[in-house]
């Protein structure tokens, strides 16, 4: 694994200047200049103060000293190392040097015996292994690394008794073996005999839990590891503390988690250690009176560690004092100020609270200090995730007080492992529910108030590809919060995430796109993600990973489909590629939560109507309407209801909605509709405005009734919601414009429905469309209709249609003179002067009306209506038309061309002027008028 390196700062003006940074600027130049000249040497900027010494110089790649090289390579992940070391057999040579060979992180890579086979020929001066699985443990005896002296293994829970013994028999110069957090379940005593017997030289042994450690196991270690000296058995089901006392070596020692000890066995025996300097004893049910023993019997304990537990924090609550007459020994606990404790454990050094982990307090000075320190910034950086994970009550205070500054202090440690589980703990303990996203808002803010986001966004910049990965899942988890959102932004984590998306490995991709896709939620930051690449990587990170699991693929797609709402970049979207991509995902992935982000990503595209052509392009798109449609059928939720609001904004395109139908989307829709009556508001919406969007042509409209899709909508139409049952009657008016269609509504007892609606829905475009609905059921048309019926059988259902007509007829005229004020409109009404008709027209205007758009049969109707022998039908139709045609409306320009092609002027002048009509119709016809010379001035100019 690559060391750290601290950027050096030179000063140039009085200002400093990142050299390290340049450096990667020159690296990344000379690579590209390299690959532009075909290998045979790297553009280098010429440097120092000649007036004529511009430009830049050539060098020979192959001129450069080894020490530069390895240098080079040293800075690299292993990835591109291997690309650089392919270049030409002397870079190959210095690439397998055994320095660079030192460590070696395997967490983010596949690693079986056939891995491990190609990599063993470098590792024979393997020191330091990192790995994650239990498949990677099996295989890490083929690397061949006899002189390996320390493991660290994660994600090993199914890691066998016969694994752990022959990782310890190929590897007996081992002195630090840590496998944890996840629990060893299948690790026995037998297991822990045999790495007593074969690592001798055994310093450090840390395990998470075992199933059991028994007195024999615990025994061999005393007896065959002499050197043992820190021992953590974390989480452990039963350990024989008696045991513990015969490792006489142990300095450290760490039981967290273990709840079945006997404490006044233990407190008593480990006294009595020679060399016991520090234990841990957190999340366990120690009694303060084992505290109390531990600090009166031991001779050599410095630091007893405490936190969250219980009895102990009960009894410091009750006696303050109660470890105060401590004899030199710390005992910290949650309720204390850790840090001001830690102090103390510097007696001759001047040290800063806030700076007590700072390594160069202790490093080279004090090496049984700097031992203990960094056991407990490995102690404490392994409690408090425990803690953040398990979310305990009561937590605030300390997260809030110290517990945040904490994390950051760990996140500086120099220890790699302490860092990243900081990191980790960072994006754990601020969120409140996994499934709503929902973080603490006081936590988030409080790590940005003391200085966390520039910490955060510095480890991920650094070239260990764990930091990076864990330090942006926090940037990402703290990125929710909106000023924290801000705060990233502004410290120019949208370019470092972008960057992150970009690499190879993909634990880093995908916690770099959950940070993208979290800080896309704000619109101030769209434009900005656009600016930085970050689109393009993520529509890559998709074509990268077509099968890759759900994280990196759903936090992508989740993040193109809230970038996709903006207008500007939904056209980049579509530009990179991201309709494609998402289709892709759409068609052939199985993974629910990458559907349900696929499909809203693809219904946020096709949502902005004439301001692009994303609409079109989605529909053109092979195979993405048959997917959608399929979608519809899903077994979750979410998929269905994204599919449906994806149809729905897709259904606005004429030959997407045609597209749709033929892929058997009437069919799938009115199913969904019949299935959604008990589920969620949002996909109840959807399904009923997915079936408006299609009822717009009349062949889908008539499949639509004939599937049975009236009585659903009339069902949702009953909803309580507004946003139900206001598109439930959008799609009701328009089903309604088919005779066959407006009796299956009367059958199927809609006209109470729509009555209801209209006279007490809180939504005016729901009174609205239910008030034209019933205009269009009873102007006339359904009349020869009902004479035949549409059950079947070929004969109607028992209705009283005379009675369903007065019923509606009086609820319509109702509606209508909700927007009447006789003094106005009778002023209006005697009154030459446009201004009293402007006055009406602003306050009856409904805003949302101004979006909907008639076809030119429509339209035609109206007209016709306008002419029917019920006055209130032709005051209806002359409002509707008022609404359709007002000046700023979104197609008012269209509806009065539809207006004029119809010779539409003479009828309205006509109701203006007949005596039968009632005076809303005259002054509602007037201003229809008024709107089409507007129109037509404007049009002519």
């Amino acid at each position: 694994m690559t060391r750290r390196v601290r950027r050096r700062l030179c000063k140039d003006g009085g200002k400093g200047k990142d050299v390290a940074a340049d450096e990667e600027r020159e690296l990344v130049s000379c690579s590209s200049s390299s690959r532009r000249r075909g290998g045979l040497g790297v553009a280098v900027a010429a440097r120092g103060g000649g007036s004529g010494g511009g430009g830049s110089c050539v060098v020979d790649w192959r001129t450069l000293p080894d020490d530069t090289v390895l240098q080079l390579f040293g800075r690299l992940n292993y990835r591109d190392r291997a690309s650089m070391a392919a270049a030409c057999r002397t870079w190959r040579d210095l690439g397998a040097s055994p320095c660079l060979w030192s460590a070696l992180d395997l967490r983010a890579h596949r690693c079986d015996a056939e891995v491990a086979s190609s990599l063993s020929s470098r590792c024979g001066s393997l020191r330091r292994l990192r790995l994650r699985g239990h498949e990677a443990a099996a295989a890490a005896s083929g690397l061949r690394a006899r002189g390996l002296r320390e493991v660290v293994a994660d994600g090993c829970r199914g890691l066998t008794d016969a694994t752990l013994a022959v990782l310890a028999a190929r590897h007996e110069a081992l002195e630090s073996l840590q496998i944890g957090p996840d629990p060893l379940e299948r690790i026995s005593s037998d297991a822990l005999r045999q790495v007593a017997f074969c690592c001798s030289r055994l310093r450090r042994l840390r395990l998470s839990g075992l199933r059991d450690a028994d007195a024999d196991a615990i025994g061999a270690l005393a007896r065959y590891c002499p050197l043992l000296e820190d021992v953590a058995f974390l989480d452990c089901g039963s350990i024989d503390e008696a045991a513990i006392a015969g490792i006489l070596s142990l300095r450290f020692l760490s039981v967290a988690g273990c709840h079945n000890l006997k404490w006044a066995t233990a407190s008593t025996s480990w006294a009595q250690l020679p060399s016991l300097v520090a234990v841990d004893v957190s999340r366990t049910d120690v009694s303060p009176s084992a505290i109390s023993r531990l600090i009166s019997h031991s001779k050599t304990l410095k630091l007893i560690c405490t936190l969250n537990c219980k009895s102990v924090e009960e009894e410091q609550s009750h006696n303050p004092g109660a470890f105060s007459n401590s004899k030199g020994k710390l005992v910290l606990t949650i309720t204390s100020h850790i840090f001001k404790s830690v102090v103390s454990l510097f007696p001759d050094k001047v040290v800063k609270e806030n700076e007590v982990f700072n390594e160069c307090n202790w490093k080279g000075k004090d090496n049984a200090l700097g031992d203990m320190m960094s056991w407990l910034e490995w102690i404490l950086s392994q409690t408090l995730l425990r803690i953040a994970e398990s979310n305990p009550q009561g937590m605030d205070d300390f997260w809030l007080q110290q517990g945040a500054d904490m994390l950051l202090s760990l996140v500086k440690s120099s220890q790699e492992d302490v860092q990243e589980r900081a990191a980790t703990t960072l994006a754990t303990f601020v969120v409140i529910d996994d499934e709503s996203a929902n973080v603490d808002a006081a936590r988030s803010e409080a790590v940005m108030c003391v200085g966390g986001i520039p910490m955060l966004l510095d480890l991920a910049r650094c070239s260990r590809e764990s930091a990076q990965s864990e330090a942006a899942k926090a940037i990402a988890n703290l990125s929710v919060n909106a000023k924290v959102a801000k705060a990233v932004a502004d410290e120019g984590g949208i370019t470092i995430l972008t960057n992150l998306a970009r690499s190879m490995n993909r634990l880093v991709a995908e916690e770099a796109a959950g940070g993208l896709w979290n800080l896309s939620v704000g619109e101030e930051h769209k434009a900005a993600i656009a600016a930085a690449g970050g689109i393009k990587a993520l529509v890559d990170l998709i074509l990268r990973w077509p099968a890759g699991t759900d994280g990196v693929l759903e936090r992508a797609a989740g993040a193109l489909a809230n970038l996709a709402a903006d207008d500007k970049c939904s056209m980049e979207v579509a530009k990179a590629g991201g309709v494609h991509a998402l289709v892709m995902l759409a068609r052939s992935c199985k993974l629910e939560g990458v559907l349900e982000q696929a499909a809203r990503a693809l219904a946020n595209l096709a949502a902005h109507g004439d301001n692009n052509n994303n609409n079109a392009a989605v529909g053109q798109e092979a195979g993405a309407l048959e997917a959608l449609v399929q979608l519809t059928s899903s077994q979750n939720e979410g998929v269905r209801q994204e599919a449906a609001g994806a149809l729905w904004n897709l259904s606005f395109d004429d030959r997407n909605r045609e597209g749709i139908a033929a892929a058997g989307g009437v069919e799938a829709l009115v199913s969904l509709a019949q299935e959604c009556l008990n589920a969620s508001e949002g996909l109840q919406e959807r399904a009923a405005g997915a079936l408006w969007g299609l009822s717009v042509s009349e062949a889908n409209s008539m499949a639509i009734g004939q599937e049975g899709g009236v009585a659903p909508l009339l069902t949702l139409a009953q909803s309580d919601v507004e946003d139900v049952h206001e598109t439930a009657a959008g799609a009701l008016w328009n089903l309604a414009f088919y005779s066959g269609n407006a009796l299956r509504i009367v059958e199927e007892g809609g006209v109470p429905i729509l009555v209801r609606l209209c006279s007490s829905s809180g939504s005016k475009m729901a009174r609205f469309m239910s008030a034209l609905a019933l205009a269009y059921m009873f102007d006339g048309r359904m009349d020869e209709v009902a004479l035949v019926g549409t059950s079947s059988e070929g004969s109607s259902k028992s209705v009283n249609v005379e009675g369903a007509r007065r019923m509606a007829l009086k609820h319509i005229q109702t509606f209508v003179l909700t927007f009447s004020d006789p003094q106005v409109f009778t002023t209006a009404s005697a009154s030459s002067a446009s201004a009293a008709l402007s006055q009406i027209a602003d306050a009856v205007f409904i805003q949302e009306a101004g979006h909907l758009r008639c076809s030119g049969a429509e339209i035609a109707r109206f007209v016709a209506m306008l002419r029917n022998p019920a006055s209130i039908l032709r005051a209806c139709a002359a409002f509707a038309l008022l609404q359709f045609t007002i000046p700023g409306g979104r197609h008012a320009v269209h509806h009065a061309g539809l207006l004029q092609k119809a010779g539409a002027a003479r009828v309205l002048r006509a109701a203006a002027a007949a005596t039968t009509a009632s005076i809303e119709a005259k002054v509602f016809a007037r201003i229809v008028l008024r709107n089409l010379e507007h129109h037509q001035t404007g049009t002519s100019t």
